[in-house]
């Protein structure tokens, strides 16, 4: 029954955080949070089955989830830095000025 509740609140999470990056496609900032918030539901859902299997090899993954998050967030939050010292904003429509 706890597994099944588990799964149920990692879902609901990995769907919230889906429609909160669809939702929010001109704020960049916001748009990392969701996807933060997706890749946090995929590490609790590996952590889940670890330790519902007994199983080690998702709670690698699930460090390995981290990792690439971690890396992510500096390359988004990079992009926002550059993005704001050129042009002087943060919205998504000023995203052209990073293709030249």
């Amino acid at each position: 029954m706890m597994f099944v509740t588990q799964m149920a609140f990692n879902t609901f999470l990995f769907f919230f955080g889906l429609c909160w990056i669809f939702l929010n496609r001109r704020h960049f900032l916001l748009m990392l949070v969701g996807i933060e918030v997706v890749l946090l539901s995929l590490v609790l859902s590996f952590s889940i089955f670890a330790v519902f299997f007994d199983d080690n090899i998702g709670i690698v993954f699930s460090i390995f989830i981290l990792a690439v998050a971690a890396a992510e967030s500096a390359t988004g939050l990079a992009l926002i830095i550059l993005c704001y010292r050129t042009k002087g904003t943060i919205a998504i429509t000023t995203r052209q000025a990073l293709k030249s």
